[in-house]
This record gives structure tokens, C-alpha cells and sequence, in this order.
């Protein structure tokens, strides 16, 4: 009730993601998920490929980041025996392994400009040539790719192939950082609470006010990823059944760069300070609160004071 093919959530912007989901999975034009580490980004890729008309098929994951160049092509295209050293058997790539279903390439803004090149080939042609052999195979395969990078930028810069840009940015999700979307921590805490008492078996029941107050506050540059190393964290040396303030990582209790910022005590420049801040964050609070170092409960009280509510 609070979420959508294993992606929890329920905020506005998850709701969009969601319906853009449902969208990408009716046809199989080529998928680019963006977004910062943690957010989620292969839960998104399979819950595209669970609803598309090739979920009997395999949903095949490979990161560009974890390996170099020509590992990279092997795996992707596969080998032949003896093609170079090492290569002590004929290998199948990721692309035939893929074959009447979905690959997920994560990572794509890592990828070398040279292998670039190849997988631009083999989205035109949909025909792939093993490494040390010439006789291409055709694979039928949905493309779906993720990055954290900016990849408008690395175009500029010459490091991302503006071509292949075009051919996987046909049709674009982005996922909302976890600081953009905090109404959803109550939901993503309830959830993985179970999970981590399940896997740790021991009861954890809940987290006290002052505890969930500062997940509230933190920035979470790692998003759910991290705040689930956090929760973990908390079970972990809690003694009860409730994590509080004391259990959760030191990290999280950091002010943010910038908390330590000061007026000069009038209520007119606090309030006049408050207004800069709204506007430079187009009025969301949860922005706003943050680039003052503060929890949005602090903001909305500073606002009730200064009658900017």
C-alpha cells in the first residue's frame, strides 16, 4: 500500500516515477534512469522489465563502471577460444545471454569512449560480433541504462558520445534524491525496520521522535542506500526495541556544512534571511530547511515566530 514493484514509496514524485514506469514498460524504445547513487535505480530498470511483454525473458544487469575496457567488451559481446590470453573456452556474452529480454547497463556514463563506439554499432545493427570471431549474431534485446553522471555535461566535454546519447536518452526517468522526497521516511523506515529485524532476529519496533527528527534533518548524499546503513547501524547497538538518537551513526547527527550560520539577532533580518532562502529554493521547505542547516519542523517554527506562515 505504500509502494510499487518493490519500490517503496508514496510521495508526488514517486507516484510520477511510477506512472512513468507503467509507460516505458508498453513498448521497448530504449530507457535512461537518472539519478544519484542510492536512489534506486535497478529496482526501476526490472520493474520495467516485470511489466513489459518480456518478463519471461532474463533481465541481465551489467556495471560499466567495474571493469576495464576490454573485460568490459568481453563481457558485454562475449569470445571465442584462444582470441586472446586467458581465453581458455568459448564464451557467451551479456548481450546473447539477454536475448528475448532486457539488458540493464548501469553505469553508462563510465563507459569508455571506445566501447562507446561498439555498443553504438550493435543498437543500430541489433548484431553483435564475439571477440576473435567475425560472423555477426543478431540478439534481440530491450535496452534499459542508468548513470549518476550528468551526461548533457560529459557530452560537452567530449568524454560521452553525443550520438549514443540520442539513441539511449529516448525516454528518460529521473529519481528524486531521498532529501527531495522526506515525506516518504516514514514509510521507507517502517519497511526496513521489518526487514532488518527479520534478518537480524531481533525486534525492532520503532525509532523515538528525537531520532526520526534527525533522519529528518540529515542530507543523505547516499539516499536509501545509506539510510538503510543507518537503520541497520541503530538495530545493530540498540539494546531494545527502539532505536533513539544515541544508536544512530555519528554522521547523521553532524550538522550540515553552513548550520552554523548566524544573524545579527533582529527579527527583521532573521525573517529577511528566511524569505532569501525560500526563494532561492523556489519555496520548498525541505530545500530551504536544509541550506539553512536546519530539520523542516525547526523552519516551520522559526517561520510561525516571525508570522511568516
Amino acid at each position: 500500500e505504500y509502494g510499487f514493484m518493490g519500490i517503496i514509496g508514496k510521495s508526488p514524485a514517486m507516484q510520477k516515477v511510477y506512472e512513468q514506469i507503467e509507460n516505458a514498460a508498453q513498448s521497448d524504445v530504449p530507457v535512461i534512469i537518472f539519478g544519484e547513487s542510492g536512489t534506486g535505480k535497478e529496482l526501476v530498470a526490472h520493474a520495467i522489465h516485470k511489466l513489459s511483454r518480456r518478463k519471461k525473458g532474463p533481465f541481465i544487469r551489467v556495471n560499466c563502471a567495474a571493469l576495464n575496457e576490454y573485460l568490459l567488451e568481453s563481457e558485454l559481446f562475449g569470445h571465442r577460444k584462444g582470441s586472446f590470453t586467458g581465453a581458455i573456452s568459448d564464451r557467451k556474452g551479456r548481450f546473447e545471454s539477454a536475448n528475448k529480454g532486457s539488458l540493464f547497463l548501469d553505469e553508462i556514463g563510465d563507459m569508455p569512449m571506445s566501447m562507446q563506439v561498439k555498443l553504438l554499432r550493435v543498437l543500430q545493427e541489433k548484431e553483435i560480433e564475439r571477440i576473435g570471431d567475425n560472423h555477426p549474431i543478431k540478439v534481440d534485446v530491450r535496452i534499459i541504462t542508468a548513470t549518476n553522471k550528468d551526461l548533457n555535461r560529459l557530452v560537452r566535454k567530449g568524454r560521452f558520445r553525443e550520438d549514443l546519447f540520442y539513441r539511449v536518452n529516448v525516454f528518460p526517468i529521473t529519481l528524486p534524491p531521498l532529501r527531495e522526497r522526506l515525506e516518504d521516511l516514514p514509510v521507507l523506515v517502517s519497511h526496513y525496520l521489518k526487514k532488518i529485524s527479520v534478518v537480524n532476529e531481533k525486534r525492532i519496533n520503532s525509532l523515538t521522535p528525537r531520532a526520526f527528527e534527525a533522519l529528518e534533518a540529515y542530507h543523505w548524499p547516499g539516499n536509501v542506500r545509506q539510510l538503510i546503513n543507518a537503520l541497520e547501524y541503530g538495530a545493530i547497538t540498540c539494546k531494545g526495541d527502539t532505536i533513539d538518537i544515541q544508536h544512530l551513526p555519528e554522521y547523521v547527527l553532524k550538522r550540515p556544512e553552513g548550520s552554523q550560520r548566524r544573524t545579527n539577532g533582529n527579527t527583521a533580518d532573521e525573517a529577511e534571511q528566511i524569505m532569501e532562502a525560500l526563494r532561492r529554493n523556489n519555496f520548498n521547505r525541505t530545500k530551504t530547511a536544509r541550506s539553512l542547516g536546519i530539520s523542516r519542523v525547526a523552519l516551520w517554527k522559526r517561520m510561525k515566530r516571525l508570522g511568516l506562515l
